[in-house]
């Protein structure tokens, strides 16, 4: 990845909650078109650090750069406007509205409509809102799911539903995405699907920073991984790398290592 740029530049990211550390002086960078893995065990401090880089926490100390800009105490949405978005590890769908709604939700940060245009209804509110439903429909063709945008959201199957909150995140072109744990819950089937779509979508230059707990999903698709163990970084490298790290190895394996990469989960 040596021709890249980065895009994402972490630089000695620490948070304290009281006197507990949960992320220790971390720092990595991910390139643009990247699939890039943070993985660790729970309570590794992960989604702490995924907190920090979209802003729902503040850091305590140290610095996130998104394509040269600070983001520190930047607003969630400022950082959305700026072109980071983010899936949870627990499903964020609105059951009561359709699939293409829940996707043009997605698309918020990018409209000019406001409570006064929308309440006038003027013409460059309908305008923007066929405008919004087309590219919803594209989201949901890029991940396999347009034939659904118009059944209600609670009665897709539970992959159908993570296919839906990434066509979300998609929805308003951002240039990074925040994929938080997106195989939990998922059969072999629904998984190898998700992969395909991440696949997809980084070959038309969506870059990729995921928590995960597959390691067979991780080893397969990442080109960069960061080790975290009680907050602080343990190991940085390809997955290549990584499996022949000691500390890491020692982490996660013991004396397991015969075991294979399935130990890491």
């Amino acid at each position: 990845m040596s021709n890249k740029r980065p895009i994402l530049s972490v630089e000695n990211l620490t948070k304290v909650f009281g006197g507990v550390v949960a992320v220790d002086n971390v720092s990595f960078t991910v390139d643009e078109g990247e699939i890039f893995a943070v993985i660790g065990p729970n309570g590794a401090g992960k989604s702490t650090l995924f907190n920090m880089i979209t802003g729902v926490l503040p850091s305590s100390s140290g610095n996130i750069y998104f394509q040269e800009k600070r983001l520190n105490r930047k607003k969630p949405y400022q950082i959305a406007q700026m072109g980071i978005t983010r899936t949870f590890q627990n499903l964020e769908v609105f059951d009561n509205m359709s699939v293409i709604e829940n996707v043009m939700t997605g698309a918020h940060i990018t409209m000019k409509t406001n409570i006064l245009t929308a309440g006038l209804r003027l013409p460059s509110v309908k305008k923007e809102e066929i405008k919004t439903m087309e590219r919803a429909i594209e989201a949901l063709e890029a991940v396999g799911i347009s034939d659904l945008a118009y059944e209600m959201a609670d009665r897709l199957p539970y992959g159908s539903q993570r296919l839906l909150e990434i066509a979300r995140a998609a929805i308003s072109n951002p240039k990074l995405i925040l994929l938080d744990e997106p195989m939990a819950g998922l059969n072999s089937e629904e998984s190898r699907q998700l992969v395909e779509v991440i696949l997809k979508m980084r070959e038309k230059g969506m870059t990729f920073l995921f928590v995960e707990h597959d390691m067979e999903t991780v080893m397969s698709i990442s080109d960069s991984i960061v080790v975290i163990d009680n907050g602080v970084k343990i190991g940085e490298g390809t997955p290549e790398e990584i499996y022949q790290n000691p500390q890491v190895v020692a982490a996660y394996l013991g004396d397991e290592e015969e075991e294979g990469v399935e130990a890491y989960a």
